[in-house]
């Protein structure tokens, strides 16, 4: 089943349990990937549905820190709420030592061995980890491992 048919399915369960919160999380997610349709002028495959996912990812996590920063808990706690339901439909994410053996191999494979070539190997290990790791995380332990 594609994961546009699971959020469909999903949305149509929160409506039969009245369960507003994560009716307008999943809503958000299938407007968003609309939106990403209609700028493509394509449908979206699951590859580009997670790749919208993990952008409202990444927006909920930021969002939800200015908000305890500025001591705007209520608003913090609406955003991870979000930010849960986002995560649910996400392949489950790597582990760091996954993590490290992906960006060891793709340092092997490009033959980087410079901070110059952090680009390269940032490009690479975001579209094999796409949705499964932090960008941050991966960034780095790329840093560290060319770096050393």
């Amino acid at each position: 089943m594609s994961l546009k048919q699971q959020l469909t399915d999903a949305m149509k369960g929160a409506m039969k349990a009245k369960d507003s919160e994560r009716l307008n999380a999943i809503r958000l997610i299938l407007s968003a990937v609309k939106n990403r349709e209609i700028e493509a002028r394509a449908e979206l495959d699951d590859q580009g549905v997670i790749a919208v996912l993990t952008t409202l990812v990444k927006q909920r996590k930021e969002s939800a820190q200015v908000y305890r920063d500025n001591q705007r808990l209520d608003l913090a706690e609406k955003e991870e709420a979000e930010l849960k339901v986002l995560q649910e439909f996400l392949p489950e994410p790597l582990s760091e030592d996954e993590l490290m053996a992906l960006i060891d191999e793709v340092i092997t494979e490009l033959g980087a061995s410079s901070m110059r070539d952090m680009g390269k190997v940032m490009k690479l290990v975001g579209e094999r980890a796409q949705g499964r790791a932090d960008g941050k995380a991966a960034s780095t332990l790329v840093k560290a491992r060319l770096a050393g």
